[in-house]
């Protein structure tokens, strides 16, 4: 008899999330991470988003050579198009874009970015603390 198919969490992971897991293993943060690189939760990016990741990883000296391929799954790998103008109530591009990606893949957006949380959800993004996505999610 088959094994029954399990569908795997999906999520958006915003950069301060990662950054947390660098220097947090053990946090929900960490746990998140750990779940992405072993395959148990897939973390929804697109190019833009990966790109924003790696640049502000890579400015953090202790975090400078972290291997971050793992973090990103060909699984998760999102290639429609994006709107990012459509979330005014989001201050920064690059928030907006993490909050288009959300939308466009159908995974909530995971952050700890007060601003980006506030903003994302006035325009009904589903938006869940790192604490929240690893409860929910893990």
């Amino acid at each position: 008899m088959p094994a029954p198919e399990t569908r795997l969490g999906r999520a958006v992971l915003d950069t301060n999330v990662l950054v947390a897991a660098g220097f947090r293993p053990g946090s929900a943060s960490g746990r998140l991470a750990r779940a992405v690189r072993g395959g148990r939760l897939v973390g929804v990016w697109h190019a833009a988003t990966r790109a924003e990741a790696e640049r502000i990883l890579g400015h953090i000296p202790p975090l400078r050579g972290l291997d971050a391929a793992g973090l990103f799954p060909e699984a998760g790998r999102f290639d429609g198009p994006l709107q990012p103008d459509r979330y005014p109530l989001i201050p920064g591009d690059m928030d907006r874009t993490f909050a288009a990606l959300a939308v466009a893949a159908g995974a909530p957006l995971v952050s700890a970015d007060g601003p980006l949380t506030a903003g994302a959800r006035a325009h009904g993004v589903a938006v869940l603390s790192p604490s929240e996505a690893a409860r929910a999610l893990l």
